[in-house]
Order: C-alpha cells, then sequence, then structure tokens
C-alpha cells in the first residue's frame, strides 16, 4: 500500500526545525532526508528512523519493525509520538549528525573521452 502525500508532508512539518529536511517519492512511498542525508523512510503511512546509537538513548525502549521486507530494523515512530514535535525533531536531528554524508555518485560519462 502506498503512502500517501498528506502523511509525508504532515511528518515534514513536525520536523521542519531539525535542519533542511524534505522527502523524495520512492516506489509510492517516502524518503525522508535531513541536511542531505537519508534519515527516515515513510511507508504505509508510518514513519522508520534509521536506527543510530544516539537514537537509541534518547528513545530506551522502542518500537522496530521494517519498512518493507528485507529492510534492516528501524526506530518505529507510532501515532502519537508522531505528534510530539520537539521529540520528533530531536530524533531526527540525533540521526542525522550520526550518519555519514551520502558519497557522491560519479559520472561514467564525465570520463570517458
Amino acid at each position: 500500500m502506498a503512502s500517501r502525500q498528506s502523511t509525508a508532508d504532515f511528518v515534514l512539518e513536525q520536523i521542519a526545525d531539525a535542519g533542511a529536511v524534505r522527502a523524495r517519492k520512492m516506489f509510492g512511498e517516502y524518503g525522508i532526508y535531513c541536511n542531505e542525508k537519508f534519515v527516515a523512510l515513510i511507508c504505509d503511512d508510518q514513519l522508520f528512523v534509521k536506527q543510530t546509537l544516539a537514537g537509541k538513548e534518547l528513545l530506551g525502549k522502542f518500537a522496530e519493525g521494517a519498512p518493507y521486507p528485507g529492510a534492516k530494523p528501524h526506530f518505529l515512530v507510532a501515532g502519537e509520538h508522531l505528534e510530539e514535535r520537539e521529540w520528533l525533531v530531536r530524533l531526527i536531528q540525533l540521526t542525522a549528525a550520526e550518519l555519514p554524508l551520502p558519497m557522491k555518485k560519479s559520472n561514467a560519462r564525465n570520463k570517458a573521452g
């Protein structure tokens, strides 16, 4: 089941203070980026945040789930936690801070010659 645009819009509104946030549509679902780092997924209208040590410390006891079959476990941010803006911003900030920047893709056409 594909996620709704309204869910992605709501999550982006909630985490707007975390940094430069954006959503990218992927196969009917959404990838969530903070400061150009891929930090979370919205799948089946649920928010799955990448697991990090800092995130585990913030959350303590947490629910986890896989956003799609075969995916690594993620933190599952459910229902009422989506309403806790400051907490959610902190989780996204901690997650982004711990993740590496994506590697630049090389352009094979520029190297041919």
